[in-house]
């Protein structure tokens, strides 16, 4: 069964267009982004103190899901305030693998890699390796902007 075909650009996730319908996507690309990037509801004890202590957020469609362990999305958000430091990279990866990790439960990939790097002030570079029960690996790049350091540049 194939998405609407969707592609990270500099301003967030972006619906593709084909004439005047949503293009289709085949692979596994839109199932990644809205997984990595799609905000994951916390619990109470995952917020940082700086952050809203009311707003667990959460994907709308998990509402309904009958097992509370199945939600889609990440918890990346949780980072937006926090410093680029190593150890936050391991964070970082642990929650992407979190999120991707329904792709081998499904049997859509047998191994999901992750990694994770400062590349700029302000951007994380996020790999991510699908191992396909068949077939070569699929490799996806993603530029995360590290809203810390985001919100510090000029207009």
């Amino acid at each position: 069964m194939a998405d609407a075909a969707m592609v990270m650009t500099e301003n967030g996730g972006e619906l593709l267009l084909s004439g005047f319908d949503l293009a289709r996507d085949d692979g596994l690309e839109t199932a990644v982004i809205i997984s990595l990037f799609t905000d994951r509801r916390a619990s109470a004890e995952q917020l940082p103190v700086e952050l809203p202590q009311d707003d667990l957020r959460g994907y709308w469609g998990d509402i309904g899901n009958a097992t509370p362990s199945d939600q889609t999305g990440s918890l990346l958000w949780l980072l937006a305030r926090e410093k680029q430091l190593p150890q936050i990279l391991g964070r970082a990866q642990q929650y992407c693998r979190e999120a991707l990790a329904w792709m081998v439960e499904d049997l859509v990939a047998t191994r999901v890699e992750v990694k994770a790097e400062f590349v700029a002030q302000g951007w994380m570079l996020i790999l991510v390796d699908i191992f396909r029960p068949t077939g070569s690996p699929v490799r996806y790049r993603f530029n995360y902007e590290w809203a810390a350091q985001a919100a510090k540049r000029p207009a």
